[in-house]
């Protein structure tokens, strides 16, 4: 089905969005709203998704992952994008403060962040699926206990206990 979508949206054919939908919809729509708590925003979100995938399918690669993985980034990024911009003017200012890294600062960053995927990469399911929840898509405490069947308490102790876990790994640096 992935590759009749990817075809059908780089022949720019609109049935290609429709099918894209139908298969994706409800998972962009969770991770969306997952990390928008506005309704209205939320539904804008995910029409620029939808908009996002037809313009930059063409930079899709199925050698680097699934068409679910792409779409997931996608939607996540869009999601976040749009929570930044909704900040003040002087929380965007404090955030582009550290912005202008030194190119041995980027190096450092880039290689501290593959550490930490190989890290998370090693923990067992449970724990990558509460780090992504809490991390990646920014799930509320409230809201991963009721999906995962837990009282908020103990995922508060597993997110400590996780983020314990990471920075001894990581050498101890803080997250």
């Amino acid at each position: 089905m992935d590759e009749q979508i990817i075809e059908r949206l780089r022949a720019g054919d609109t049935e290609g969005v429709t099918l894209l939908q139908t298969q994706y919809g409800p998972m962009v729509r969770y991770i969306v709203r997952g990390i928008l708590h506005d309704a209205q925003d939320a539904e804008e979100c995910v029409s620029d998704v939808w908009l996002r995938v037809w313009q930059k399918c063409a930079s899709f690669d199925p050698e680097k992952g699934t068409l679910a993985a792409w779409v997931t980034a996608v939607a996540r990024n869009a999601a976040v994008d749009r929570l930044r911009r909704r900040r003040t003017p002087d929380e965007a200012f404090d955030e582009q403060d550290g912005a202008s890294l030194s190119p041995e600062d980027e190096v450092l960053r880039r290689e501290r962040t593959r550490q930490l995927q190989r890290t998370v990469d090693a923990l067992g399911a449970a724990e990558q699926q509460l780090f992504y929840r809490k991390y990646y898509y920014l799930q509320s405490t409230a809201q991963i206990a009721a999906e995962m069947g837990l009282t908020e308490r103990a995922v508060e102790g597993r997110l400590y206990r996780l983020r314990r876990r990471l920075q001894k790994a990581l050498g101890g640096d803080a997250l």
